[in-house]
């Protein structure tokens, strides 16, 4: 496949601004993924500070809101694939983060809680997550951080009950 070229000559335009569709940088989903990413940018020096990646922190935040969750549950929760998560929640066992046992209603389930060592690590960590925190709200303005977290969970809640695309366009 050959990469095509404007054409000054005949006017012909590459083929990417053939395409009727608005510019990748402005689309939504690239400007979230920006707007994370600088987001997570100020997180991640401190958890790797404390032996923490992105998605193991995510299920130490989930765990601590709850007194336990079944695993699919926690797997919807912290947004990860269920492979993944039975590896993360490996890793934190191993490190005695967090405590697994048999779901009492059934046998074949499997519940998650953090452990009192999951607390002790997730106190250590909040002074410096609170300041980050507080640095972003300084930056950007608590009003703005407010309006932007209020927006961000009605497109959530508005887009809910949209469905896939593929299931839209199968329904229409």
């Amino acid at each position: 496949m050959t990469k095509r070229s404007a054409d000054p000559a005949n006017g012909s335009a590459p083929a990417a601004r053939q395409v009727p569709m608005r510019d990748f940088s402005r689309s939504l989903p690239m400007s979230l993924l920006r707007a994370r990413e600088a987001v997570m940018r100020q997180f991640r020096p401190s958890l790797r500070e404390h032996g923490l990646t992105e998605q193991q922190w995510r299920i130490l935040r989930a765990l601590a809101a709850i007194e336990a969750a079944e695993v699919t549950e926690l797997a919807r929760t912290a947004f990860l694939l269920g492979p993944s998560l039975s590896r993360i929640l490996r890793d934190l066992e191993a490190r005695n983060l967090i405590e697994r046992r048999t779901a009492k209603a059934d046998q074949r389930r499997s519940m998650v809680s953090i452990s009192k060592e999951g607390v002790k690590l997730m106190a250590s960590v909040a002074p410096t997550s609170e300041a980050i925190y507080a640095e972003i709200t300084r930056r950007f303005g608590a009003r703005k951080l407010a309006e932007l977290q209020e927006m961000l969970g009605e497109l959530e809640q508005s887009l809910a009950g949209l469905g896939s695309a593929d299931e839209t366009i199968a329904e229409g």
